[in-house]
């Protein structure tokens, strides 16, 4: 059974990191944006780390610009924004995509093993999906992920447990990590 151990992904530097450097954490994986309207829930994913790490959690961070560009910077800039105004200490990867022929393979697994559902209810959720919509369509069946700041949780043992589109309260994203560790 293929787990997220089973995967190397690149640091911000651009040297290879096997995922199983994890093994027996409870991950968050995160793919985020600088200048998105969901940027804010950068400030909850610190205090949940902060709060959290010394019982196995990690969050990894996987800055991408593929939604209306809305990470465009370098990896260094993105890093340095975000440790400057979030003061983000979680691990941050280098930026790639999540959708298309180039998507990350990380991200491919992560959105099989737990495909998209709905940003759920209500109109703020509904023009979300419209937008989404637009700005995926070009990625065909390889729109693995809708937007920024999508959430896969994964347990002790490498396996996705949840999902969790941007539109989920960090309250119940919490809630989800605390029961997984």
């Amino acid at each position: 059974m293929k787990t997220v151990y089973d995967f190397t992904v690149k640091d911000r530097q651009g040297q290879a990191v096997s995922l199983k450097d994890y093994e027996g954490k409870v991950l968050l994986i995160v793919n985020t944006a600088t200048g998105c309207g969901f940027t804010p829930h950068y400030e909850p994913l610190e205090a949940m780390y902060k709060e959290l790490k010394e019982k196995g959690l990690e969050i990894l961070d996987f800055p991408c610009n593929q939604f209306a560009n809305q990470a465009p910077g370098s990896e260094d800039e993105i890093h340095q924004f975000c440790t400057l105004k979030y003061g983000t200490d979680f691990p941050q990867f280098a930026k790639i995509d999540v959708n298309g022929e180039n998507a990350d393979p990380l991200f491919a697994f992560l959105a099989t093993e737990k495909p998209f559902t709905g940003f759920g209810k209500g109109l703020k959720n509904a023009a979300l999906n419209k937008f989404a919509d637009m700005n995926n369509k070009s990625f065909g069946d390889k729109a693995y992920i809708k937007w920024n700041f999508t959430k896969f949780l994964v347990n002790r043992e490498g396996q996705v447990i949840a999902r969790f589109e941007p539109t989920t309260d960090m309250k119940d994203v919490k809630a989800a990590v605390e029961a997984a560790l």
